[in-house]
Parts: structure tokens; sequence; C-alpha cells
């Protein structure tokens, strides 16, 4: 009977580390690969059928018979189904939209096939390697995420070039699945993100304004909560730390939660800070006010006092200059402006939505998290 040698040499167990790490590494190389590969010929196929015009030649049923032909020539590949295939057309048309923006589709000719309308079909069985697929120099990042992304991105984004590819750097930047991608989709991320009023630019030195400013939203979105028609400023924020992980998804990417009420000893008062949390990507804390009241420039004055205290007491040498936000009801975005001016402190100012509210009737209705956790131990 063999025996395993057990090696215990630091740099041995340091190498098996590596070699795990670089094994994983080039698992998700692979996978990019496939995923690249298969979407070039996504692309290719959506290109043929556009540049022969096969609808225009073949008729309304075409789409039904080249299914049918490629299942039929290729009968253990998947995503021939007519949704697919008329994804892919868009797929190409979409690329070709505007081809001069950022330079990423200039730089390089569409494997050398250019025919005429109502041409040839493609003669791809003389066609090189090299002439049968895009260049490698084609580095443009919807090439990068997978099929299922991409369709969600032509349904909800239509030939909005821009929206698009500010949805495929979003995906790939923070590795978003397919469930997060349609969240932001459907909530209008675009539209929101970083459109705070703001005096970054003012108050914070470059770049980091300029990372702060693309942290904020406006509107914030809450519609994930359950609250009723006639709330309190208390009930909102019990509402959204009930619902911590939500809230956390809406303020956005690096957010952390630190607390509520938070006690800072200034002098020889007491200040509690309606929410603090800290962001990991610009490395600083940001105190967030909650008001269910229309935007009040006297706000301005409490919220800067808490970011001055923070920098002063909480702010280490490592971190950024502290933020603050007041999210409030509803704001006139020109008095906002003024207000956020005339303030030394960093401060950024959103409303926030909530579409659907419960009746007032049904609030004694609802049971308690008290009542849940009773009739859960009665059934125990």
């Amino acid at each position: 009977m063999s025996k395993v040698l057990v090696i215990k040499d630091k740099q041995y167990t340091q190498w098996i580390a590596d070699l795990s790490l670089r094994y994983q590494r080039s698992q998700i190389k692979a996978a990019s690969s496939v995923n690249r590969e298969m979407l070039i010929f996504y692309w290719q196929l959506g290109r043929d059928i556009t540049i022969i015009k096969a609808e225009s030649r073949w008729g309304n049923s075409f789409y039904e018979s080249l299914s049918t032909d490629l299942r039929r020539s290729i009968p253990n590949a998947k995503g021939f189904s007519v949704t697919n295939l008329r994804y892919m057309r868009r797929f190409y048309e979409f690329t070709q939209i505007h081809p001069q923006v950022e330079g990423r589709f200039a730089d390089f000719s569409l494997d050398g096939i250019h025919p005429q309308v109502g041409g040839e079909l493609p003669d791809t069985q003389n066609q090189s390697k090299e002439n049968f697929q895009l260049p490698e120099k084609s580095n443009d990042p919807i090439f990068a995420i997978p099929w299922g992304h991409i369709k969600l991105i032509l349904d909800k984004c239509g030939i909005d070039y821009k929206k698009a590819y500010f949805y495929i750097h979003e995906t790939l930047n923070h590795n978003w699945s397919r469930a997060v991608l349609l969240n932001w989709l459907d909530t209008d991320l675009f539209e929101r993100q970083g459109k705070a009023i703001t005096n970054f630019t003012f108050t914070l030195p470059q770049p980091q304004s300029d990372l702060a400013q693309e942290i904020t939203k406006d509107p914030y979105n809450f519609d994930f909560l359950a609250i009723q028609q006639q709330y309190n400023e208390k009930e909102l924020k019990d509402a959204l730390l009930d619902n911590i992980q939500r809230f956390l998804l809406e303020l956005g990417t690096g957010f952390a939660f630190i607390s509520r009420e938070y006690r800072l000893v200034v002098g020889n008062t007491e200040q509690f800070l309606d929410l603090l949390f800290y962001n990991t990507k610009i490395h600083c804390y940001v105190v967030v006010e909650i008001k269910v009241s229309e935007f009040d420039p006297r706000d301005m004055g409490q919220l800067g006092t808490y970011v001055a205290a923070v920098d002063s007491i909480l702010r280490s040498e490592p971190d950024q200059p502290t933020i603050g936000l007041l999210i409030c009801k509803t704001k006139d975005n020109i008095l906002a402006q003024y207000a956020a001016n005339v303030i030394n402190a960093p401060i950024g100012i959103s409303e926030y939505k909530i579409s659907k509210l419960l009746n007032d009737e049904f609030k004694g209705t609802l049971p308690t998290i008290e009542e849940i956790e009773r009739e859960l131990q009665n059934l125990s």
C-alpha cells in the first residue's frame, strides 16, 4: 500500500496555494473565452442575416426555417431558437448604431464583407480563420458579458447606445448577475446615477469630487418598503433598517452600514447622527439624514455640522473627507443648489420615491414582528 508523502514546508504550501489560484484564474479565463467565441459567432450570424436581407429574401417564415435547419445540421448545439436568432440580428444591428463613439467599432473592418443590398450569401467556405473571426483588437466590452445580459440590455435600452454601455460597464465592474442587472434596469439606474445636487466640485479635491458624485442617486428608490400612507420620519427609518440589505443595494456599491443614531460628543453636547455609513469605494464616512418633508435649507446647517464633527472625531489619516447626504421627500432643485453652494462641507441633496403605500386602515391589521415570532414559537 502506497503512502502519501506529507510535506510540511512553507514554500511547498505556498506553491500549492498559488497553483490553486492559477487554476481558478484559468477556469475563469476559459469560461470568458468560450463566452466571447460564442458571442462572436452570434454576432456573425446576426451580421449575415442583416447584410443578405434574409427576411426580405425568404419571407416571414425565414426564422422558423433557419432554426429548424440549424438544429438539424448541428444537433448538439443550443441557442438556435427563433427568438434567439432574432436577438442575434438585433445584437449585430446594435453594434452598428454609432460605430464611431469612443472608437469602439471604428478601428477594424467587419471581416472584409460588405455586400450590397440583395447581395450574395457570404462565402465562408473559402475564408481564412483570421478573416472569419473578429480581429483580436476588438476589445469592445459587450463581448465580455453573458448573452442573457445582452438580451436584457437590448430589450430595456433599445437603440440608446449611451444607456446600454452604462449597464454593460456596470455589469463588468460589479460582476452583476442577471437578476441584479434586471433590478437596476427596472429601477432606471442610468437616469438616477450621479444625479444628486451637490457642492462636491467646490468642496472636494479631484478625483474625489467625481467619485463622490458618482455614488449618489436622485431619486433614491424605496419601493422595496411596505409602509402606510401617513408615515413619519421614525417609521421610514425603521422600515429602511428592517430592509437593510435592500437599502444598501439601493445606496450602491461600497456602502457599509455603521450605526443609526450614532452618538458623537461635540464639546459639551451630544449629537446623534441619523445614519452613519462608510463607503469602501471612495474611502470615506457618509452621514445620511432622512427627511419626510420638502427640502428645507435650514437642514443643511445641521448636516454640515455633523460632517465636520465626523471629520474631526472619527476620520483617520487614510480616510478621504467625510461627505453628507440629505435625502428628502421633495426638493426645489434651484433652491437646493443655492443652499449647497453656500455650505463649506461636502453635501449632496436627493429625493426619495415610494410608489406604493399601504392604506392606513391596514396598519392595525398587519402583524408585528413580535407577533409573527410568537406564532412561530407556538407552531414549533
